[in-house]
């Protein structure tokens, strides 16, 4: 019980400090300096082993049968995004991939809608017709050269695949299952999917030099660990409508950070454009709060 309250009074920080952390990983991902499926593959391998010894030492049980096939392929759909997105960060601004990838929920709405028959509210249609505008107007931004377009389209790719990972993984975490096993049976499918993919690309998974393996060790300890294993605890002591809330923050926060990091200053398209997706963003998440209830909270994967 004690614990408890201790919990509870710490939850609110741990949230601030995680939106943080998560805000910090496009940054951490340039500073790395290393191939995007490297990046994504010891993000999450990494990931496994941090861990692990956790929970061995809670002694929580793995999932099993169905569920366990279900965490798989939501893992799958996990090393996708980050396959994805990370990638798209080669090609366009932090602002611009930050925004466009954050749109997740858009396609959580419209999926869940398609496949599930789940109705969405007037205000979450209005939500998602003025993302969709927001992300027309970033497309527009020439700011950042040619190749602009493709990043941008593989932002909006991790975003789906996000979205398909959380839909999955609705299942599974309904079945009651603990969210370190939950966590580190996804984060090892996702690492599998990544290490298939570097081994037919070839890409180079060692070698490099120590100044890369310190930013992917801080990839793996702020934004995975720090930030969205300490949003799933969170939701235990804190309302989803403020995790969902706090959340939208994260793409103004790495745009700052990259201002002030990378001297990456956003071009003016990608910051109305980005307001606008917001915006949006925000009267989806409104929109889907029924009178009494709790919002989903968004499980963003940066």
């Amino acid at each position: 019980m004690v614990q408890d309250k201790v919990q509870s009074r710490i939850a609110l920080p741990a949230v601030a400090v995680g939106v943080l952390a998560v805000s910090a990983a496009a940054i951490f991902i340039r500073l790395a300096d290393a191939p995007a499926v490297a990046i994504s593959f010891w993000r999450c391998f990494l990931g496994v082993l941090v861990l692990l010894p956790l929970a061995a030492a809670r002694r929580e049980e793995v999932p099993r049968g169905r569920t366990l096939w279900v965490a798989l392929a939501s893992g799958a759909a996990l090393g996708a995004h980050f396959g994805f997105w990370i990638s798209s960060l080669d090609y366009t601004s932090v602002a611009a991939s930050v925004v466009l990838v954050t749109t997740q929920p858009v396609f959580v709405a419209i999926f869940a809608y398609l496949l599930f028959g789940e109705r969405t509210s007037p205000l979450s249609v209005a939500g998602i017709l003025v993302a969709v505008a927001g992300t027309a107007v970033i497309a527009g931004d020439g700011s950042y050269g040619s190749a602009a377009f493709l990043g941008n389209a593989l932002a909006l790719a991790g975003a789906v695949m996000v979205a398909v990972y959380v839909l999955i993984g609705r299942f599974a975490r309904s079945r009651g299952v603990g969210v370190l096993p939950y966590v580190i049976t996804v984060y090892s499918s996702a690492s599998a999917t990544l290490l298939v993919v570097a081994v037919l690309s070839g890409t180079q998974l060692w070698g490099y030099p120590a100044e890369t393996w310190l930013w992917l060790g801080a990839i793996t300890l702020g934004p995975q660990i720090m930030g969205h294993t300490v949003f799933n605890w969170a939701l235990r002591y804190v309302e989803a409508s403020i995790v969902s809330g706090a959340i939208l923050a994260e793409p103004v926060v790495a745009v700052l950070l990259a201002w002030l990091v990378l001297s990456e200053k956003p071009g003016a398209l990608t910051v109305i454009g980005g307001g606008v997706v917001l915006a949006g963003l925000y009267l989806l998440l409104r929109g889907r709060r029924p009178p009494g209830q709790k919002t989903e909270a968004p499980n963003l994967s940066q």
